[in-house]
């Protein structure tokens, strides 16, 4: 498989750091699914993972990963890198 995405942008919210790693318009549909929920969990407790599903195709791939904003900034990179590396691995 290949190597996990680099982060694109990461975005402060209320309560969240919105850590990008693709393009939302690239995706037919984008959900955040339960089966995500352990390996985020594992790393950052509080985190969420979205992934989204390109037209014709059944693969789905992290769009996004939310982490607690608490964490701060740096730290929520690099705790949504390990997210996806576990999850893409």
């Amino acid at each position: 498989m290949a190597d996990a995405p680099d982060v694109q942008t990461v975005e402060a919210g209320d309560d969240y750091y919105h850590v990008r790693f693709r393009d939302p318009d690239e995706f037919e549909t984008i959900r955040t699914p339960d089966w995500a929920a352990d390996a985020a969990q594992s790393v950052s407790e509080g985190s969420e993972v979205r992934t989204g599903k390109r037209e014709n195709s059944d693969d789905w791939e992290v769009e996004s990963v939310l982490i607690k904003k608490q964490a701060g900034e740096e730290t929520a990179r690099d705790e949504a890198k390990k997210i996806v590396e576990k999850i893409e691995s």
